[in-house]
């Protein structure tokens, strides 16, 4: 009773998961690929970060163009004040504008602005070889993820075959045991077998299903998938590379180096930018200016008449009052656009700033860059040193995995051809049940191993492909 129940769950199981398989879609190795460069959230990162330097590039180019103000303002001012027009002080209302234009270049400060630009388009660089090589890291580890689930359906299917190979043995003996004619403990064994490769195809499928998470996380969508037949064949054949030729061609296309390489240049461009701050900075400006003024007049001549001074003569004792002829003025408002062009002014000029003591500050700075400079080396020489010892490990890992398939194609063979005469006996019942699950479980882990270290091969070989820059 036990033994069906736990074969009626086997099955339950089963069933669930192929349900949930026929709900999947079927996705190819490309597709999956085209998916995590457009959805992966790491690779965004990386590519807003990029963008990030791409905006510092633009600024840092357009900092070398001159810098040109305008300014105009418009206002009214009440009681005492100083009217901008006859600069007099005034006390009484009046409305006033202005309107500025200046022009500054900086004609040289050490060639800081140009050397600041390279150092940013150094960055921006850099920043480009990352995107770059986060994106064929991601190539490469949906291949390797990929691979993985074809490995662990081929191990399913190897499951199943054992199964169904232990299910016809079953049936077989079941018939036997029921006419009380063949052996009740071979029956029972083949039982206990059976309850074996169930509980390993429950393994298998949950390993496939492991994995096809993972091929769902780096894609980064919502939909569950599954993938299609990869069109390639596993045919494992020795490797035409030796380490060092991988070593020596990464060195020359692996983005994460040439990043490096960029990161130490910038740095180099960031030490002269700080040395410009010991030299002078001279700077060319202009600027042209007007004002208004509603409280300015213009006075024009309008007549004259006869006043009297005050004055006086005395003529034979006689007082006579004095006048005289005087000129008459109208005061005229002066119009908005007339007083901006009498008003009109302009300069011109060198400015020269001179560093004469700023408490270390630019001694300082450069110390700090030259740091900087050696932190880079020192990452440079780091990933290389990381990266020929990660291209010797897969190496390794790759002749191993072929010298352990050519080992295991020769057990396959001599497993399957004992099997196979194990299987006669059994069947004519020369030999027991015990000889016959041996055999079966040494043919069957000699197959799993195989296909393993079959795909143990082939993503080695992927990575170093990967680091030779071919993804």
């Amino acid at each position: 009773m036990t033994f069906k129940l736990s074969i009626a769950f086997y099955f339950a199981a089963t069933l669930i998961l192929f349900a949930q398989s026929d709900q999947r879609t079927a996705m190819t190795l490309e597709e999956c690929i085209s998916l995590a460069i457009e959805n992966n959230l790491d690779l965004k990162a990386t590519k807003l970060t990029k963008e990030t330097w791409d905006v510092n590039f633009k600024q840092n180019k357009n900092a070398l163009l001159p810098n040109v103000n305008g300014s105009y303002n418009l206002g009214v001012a009440n009681g005492r004040s100083i009217d901008p027009f006859t600069n007099g002080i005034v006390n009484q209302e009046f409305t006033f504008s202005n309107a500025a234009l200046g022009l500054d270049v900086v004609a040289f400060n050490g060639f800081r602005l140009i050397n600041r630009w390279k150092q940013v388009r150094l960055n921006l660089k850099s920043a480009e070889m990352e995107v770059e090589a986060d994106k064929q890291s991601l190539i490469l580890n949906v291949t390797l993820t990929y691979l993985r689930v074809l490995n662990a359906q081929d191990l399913v299917k190897l499951a199943e075959s054992r199964l169904k190979t232990t299910q016809g043995q079953l049936d077989r003996l079941r018939s036997l045991y029921e006419e009380e004619t063949g052996n009740p403990a071979e029956y029972h064994d083949l039982q206990g077998q059976m309850a074996l490769d169930a509980a390993n195809i429950i393994e298998s499928k949950n390993v496939l299903e492991t994995e096809l998470i993972n091929l769902n996380t780096l894609t980064n969508i919502e939909e569950s998938i599954t993938v299609a037949p990869l069109n390639i064949e596993l045919d494992v054949e020795m490797y035409g590379y030796t380490a060092q030729d991988v070593f020596e061609q990464a060195l020359q296309v692996f983005p994460t180096i040439k990043a490096r390489d960029l990161s130490l240049e910038a740095s180099e461009k960031a030490i002269a930018v700080a040395r410009s701050h010991y030299v002078p900075e001279i700077s060319l400006f202009a600027n042209l200016n007007t004002n208004y003024s509603s409280a300015a007049r213009l006075f024009n001549e309008s007549g004259t008449s006869i006043v009297g001074t005050n004055d006086f003569v005395t003529i034979n004792n006689q007082e006579y009052s004095i006048f005289t002829q005087q000129t008459n003025f109208t005061s005229d408002h002066i119009a908005y656009r007339d007083q901006f062009d009498n008003n009109l002014n302009s300069s011109i000029g060198v400015s020269v700033s001179v560093p004469i003591f700023n408490g270390f500050r630019a001694k300082n700075n450069v110390a700090l860059e030259k740091i900087k400079r050696e932190e880079a080396q020192t990452a440079l020489a780091q990933i290389k040193l990381d990266l020929k010892q990660s291209i010797k490990q897969s190496y390794n890992a790759m002749l191993t995995a072929y010298e352990r398939y050519k080992l295991l194609q020769n057990q396959v063979d001599a497993y399957n051809e004992s099997f196979r005469i194990n299987e006669i006996r059994f069947n004519n019942g020369v030999s027991n049940s015990v000889d016959y699950i041996i055999s079966k479980n040494n043919m069957d882990n000699a197959q799993t191993n195989l296909a393993n270290v079959n795909y143990e091969y082939a993503l080695r070989v992927r990575i170093l492909e990967y680091y030779r820059g071919n993804m």
